[in-house]
């Protein structure tokens, strides 16, 4: 006996979608307020690009919005127009900094060459050409690597403290001292140093009076990198370790900070980049040296931010100065994007892996 079995018509696509706009509409409305832009730059007068930027900018916001709600109505014509402001915002704020790239490079390699790398200033004025910047790349170098070798166990340290231990009134009192150390500003620092290591102390200027300024100002960001790090880590991983009778000591030697080793290392690398360029503590504490002095413990040295610094001071308006003060800019654009790619690839290599 056979039984009849009912069939399901196929429903049919739905006719209730609205007319929307063509995937092309957003380059087209961008091209015509650029032009319009344009216009209106040249009829009224305005020399300045960045007015013509910024009306073009308006008239794309104000044109997506009028077209996508006489075409699409006001609710997708309000989705519109926030993507479309995130966009600007996002031109904005790329065009400056690659017309700094563009810039730095395109003055910079003037003078760039292996030559300009492996010489000093000794032998070299100001207002003459030539000379190098090798004794300012190893002022920076060791100057940034002493900085570090002072502040990573500090700030590490701090941040255990702060996250495994720290309760009561003294951890409060220890975040409020991070916090202020945010904020201070590098001449600061500076003159901290200047006054209790050189004028009370006796001491000299040398590359390592720069180095514990630099400290300074790297300490309160390896503590908050570092501890928001710690934060992420969870208390499962933790609760496990002490269930298994492992001490608090080995938990987070063992398990916590290998977890969070990743953030930690970019953490720190972007420490390092933020102090690579200071140049108000070092001009107060290194001095500047136009010789090479590997010694950064007895004597002045000089740095890649303080030499740009001294060329552009000291140039008298000399090209080759201008030259060289923009080939080490380039330089030291260069060993920071080392440092924030490095970063990027030790927290990617360190990374907790995931597996199904």
């Amino acid at each position: 006996m056979s039984h009849a079995t009912a069939t399901k018509p196929t429903p049919r696509p739905s006719t209730l979608r609205g007319a929307t706009l063509p995937k092309w509409s957003p380059w087209a409305i961008a091209g015509g307020s650029i032009a319009v832009a344009v216009g209106i730059g040249l009829g009224f007068g305005l020399s300045s690009k960045v007015q013509w930027g910024l009306i073009a900018a308006f008239l794309f916001v104000l044109g997506t919005y009028v077209i996508a709600a006489k075409v699409e109505g006001r609710r997708q014509a309000k989705d519109r127009v926030a993507t479309s402001i995130v966009w600007v915002s996002f031109i904005l704020a790329v065009i400056p900094l690659a017309s700094l790239i563009w810039t730095t490079v395109s003055k910079g390699v003037k003078v760039l060459d292996f030559y300009f790398l492996t010489h000093s200033m000794g032998m070299t004025a100001d207002t003459e050409a030539g000379g190098g910047i090798y004794h300012a790349i190893i002022g920076t170098l060791e100057q940034v690597g002493l900085a570090t070798l002072i502040s990573v166990p500090i700030g590490l340290l701090t941040a255990i403290y702060l996250v495994e231990y720290g309760r009561g009134k003294l951890a409060k009192a220890v975040t409020f001292f991070v916090d202020v150390m945010t904020g201070i500003p590098s001449i600061v620092a500076g003159l901290f140093i200047l006054s209790f290591w050189i004028l009370i102390l006796g001491f000299g200027y040398s590359g390592f009076a720069g180095a514990m300024a630099l400290s300074i100002l790297m300490i309160p960001v390896v503590v908050r990198s570092t501890e928001e790090m710690l934060k992420l880590v969870p208390n499962e991983l933790r609760e496990a370790s002490l269930a298994l009778g492992v001490p608090k000591w080995r938990t987070i030697l063992k398990v916590v900070l290998p977890t969070s080793l990743g953030g930690i290392t970019t953490g720190v690398m972007l420490a390092v980049a933020r102090i690579a360029g200071e140049t108000a503590p070092v001009l107060l504490l290194v001095w500047g040296n136009p010789l090479i002095n590997t010694d950064p413990f007895n004597g002045p040295q000089s740095s890649l931010p303080l030499y740009i610094y001294q060329q552009y001071q000291n140039s008298g308006g000399s090209p080759a100065a201008y030259d060289r003060a923009w080939a080490a800019a380039l330089v030291l654009i260069a060993f920071i994007m080392i440092l924030n790619l490095a970063a990027r690839g030790i927290a990617r290599w360190k990374a907790p892996k995931t597996g199904r």
